[in-house]
């Protein structure tokens, strides 16, 4: 596992106890977790990886699953890089 899923992952277990998560799994949907959860990840994912999200970056389906945060993660830096 590389370590931007495995830190996304762990920060999800910290809050989430007792349900094991599927990497294609809609939490939001399943309501295991909420809108305040959302912002809290937003907040983990900015400080964590050094990133400035938008709001085209809080596109619920950008960020409804462990493998779209892993996704968007990914290329916001990528896009760091580049510039």
């Amino acid at each position: 596992m590389d370590y931007i899923k495995k830190t996304i992952k762990d920060f999800f277990y910290e809050f989430i106890e007792d349900i094991e998560l599927g990497d294609e799994e809609d939490y939001f949907e399943s309501g295991i977790v909420n809108s305040l959860f959302a912002m809290q990840l937003v907040l983990f994912i900015e400080k964590t990886f050094k990133l400035q999200l938008t709001g085209e970056d809080l596109d619920i389906k950008k960020m409804n699953t462990i493998n779209a945060v892993v996704e968007l993660v990914n290329k916001k830096l990528e896009k760091v890089g580049q510039e």
